[in-house]
């Protein structure tokens, strides 16, 4: 049941600072000028700081529930004294813990600048988003490494987690945009075929990086081999979440080549109603297939690789 609880935990947390990031620096690279102000095509201001009342509160469950399995006391009434002593102040993980919550609170505060100053308000939060989702990085498997292998191990998880943020911010984005009651004119459809032409490039540099990243992560965490791991839990998961990532490429594929060149002549002709259901098809099935793979990274994140292969190898 605990490790239910944690895995559950870790899924919403990687969920919720993922859409923090992504969707604030989706405004940066998508929208233009006004159309950053919350509310003038996304609601910026509900969206996220819900995520950041979220991330807090998840923080908090999270760190309760390590501190809990360090101590092995059995009340969670008994924890505030190990949070304090054994966590917050002893592990690398209770001082990354608190940068994150740090750097939600500033991100709070960077909203609230929204409405006067939409360009910087979204630069604040996307940093300080970026640096709450980096955290994450030490309660995986670099946290295992030691010496420049540890730091590497580290870069290469925040490189790879800021990618997926950037992925399921853009879609959760997309999602946003094709909902019924805001695609009531011509002009916001036009927004829409705007910014799905314009992720072309962040869409491109977020799958190499990826898929660099995701390789470099493979090599720290199992080594060149594939002997054992497939046949694991750890390397069913594995093969699962590649799966699923090739098919979010095919569906990528579709939308870049057939869906948005489809909804830009629908759009000149006036007839975009087909085009845009379309979309909204493969966007709630490719954003479907990413939480799922949010899912299986949450769950690996709590399985030992060395451990798993050699259970099945004995």
């Amino acid at each position: 049941m605990s490790d239910s609880i944690n895995i559950a935990v870790r899924f919403v947390l990687y969920m919720d600072l993922m859409l923090l990031f992504g969707l604030a620096v989706f405004g940066l690279y998508s929208l233009r000028g006004k159309e950053r102000v919350s509310g003038a095509v996304l609601n910026f201001e509900s969206l996220i700081f819900g995520t950041v009342v979220v991330g807090i509160l998840l923080s908090l469950a999270a760190m309760l529930l390590l501190a809990k399995a360090m101590s092995g006391v059995s009340e969670f009434m008994e924890l505030h004294r190990h949070i304090f002593e054994m966590v917050l102040t002893g592990t690398d993980v209770g001082l990354m813990w608190m940068i994150r919550i740090a750097a939600l609170i500033l991100a709070g505060i960077g909203l609230t600048l929204n409405k006067r100053f939409p360009t910087l308000s979204l630069w604040v939060v996307t940093l300080c988003g970026a640096v709450a989702l980096a955290t994450l990085a030490w309660t995986g498997h670099g946290a295992m490494d030691e010496g420049d292998r540890r730091y590497i191990h580290f870069a290469s998880d925040i490189f790879h987690l800021l990618a997926a943020g950037g992925w399921l911010g853009a879609l959760a984005a997309f999602a946003l945009l094709l909902r019924t009651k805001i695609l009531n004119g011509e002009q916001e459809v036009r927004i829409l075929s705007r910014v799905l032409t314009g992720f072309e490039s962040a869409g491109a540099l977020i799958v190499v990086s990826l898929g660099i990243t995701g390789v470099v992560n493979y090599l720290f965490v199992v080594g060149p081999t594939l002997d054992g791991v497939v046949f694991s839990t750890y390397g069913s998961l594995l093969c699962l979440k590649i799966l699923l990532f090739a098919a979010m490429l095919v569906l990528a594929t579709m939308n870049r080549f057939h869906l948005s060149p489809l909804l830009e002549r629908s759009i000149q002709s006036g007839e975009y109603t087909g085009a845009v259901n379309a979309l909204r098809r493969s966007m709630a099935l490719e954003f479907s297939v990413a939480i799922i793979i949010v899912c299986l990274v949450a769950w690996l994140g709590t399985l030992s690789p060395e451990m798993d292969v050699g259970a099945v190898q004995s």
